[in-house]
């Protein structure tokens, strides 16, 4: 057997490096979800138009997956192609880290733009001390 023969096997090292990658990828959603719980829809009310949406608190788990879709799909579209730069540029690592902030930074500048917190009392409670709101 000689020196180099682990090169025959390469679909062996590939296997396991893919296999180490899925697990080091899995362990930033494991660690969300255990830390900032799953995601929480929270219903939102324009102050002047009326308006419902959705806004969300907790780990972002649909960022994780389809990473910078999600502001796009909210209607963010320079936030979404902003993320694709730093996704990019970041070699995919933005993406891992992301889920922890977005819709803590989704929901400030709703409430921002003048959306108000319209859901039941436990969610808006949950809601304000996620953001930091005091009341």
């Amino acid at each position: 057997m000689s020196f180099f023969s682990f090169l025959l096997d390469i679909d062996g090292i590939w296997n396991n490096i893919f296999s180490y990658l899925f697990w080091f990828v899995m362990l930033f959603l494991i660690i969300g979800l255990m830390t900032m719980g799953a995601q929480k829809r929270i219903t939102m009310r324009h102050s002047r138009s009326g308006l419902l949406k959705s806004g969300y608190v907790n780990y972002c788990w649909t960022y994780f997956f389809i990473g910078w879709m999600v502001p796009i799909v909210r209607g963010e579209i320079g936030i979404g192609m902003l993320h694709l730069a730093l996704t990019f540029f970041t070699f995919g690592m933005f993406q891992l880290i992301m889920p922890f902030l977005y819709n803590k930074q989704y929901m400030t500048r709703l409430l921002v733009d003048g959306w108000k917190l319209h859901d039941s009392e436990e969610l808006n409670e949950l809601a304000k001390l996620k953001l930091g709101i005091e009341n």
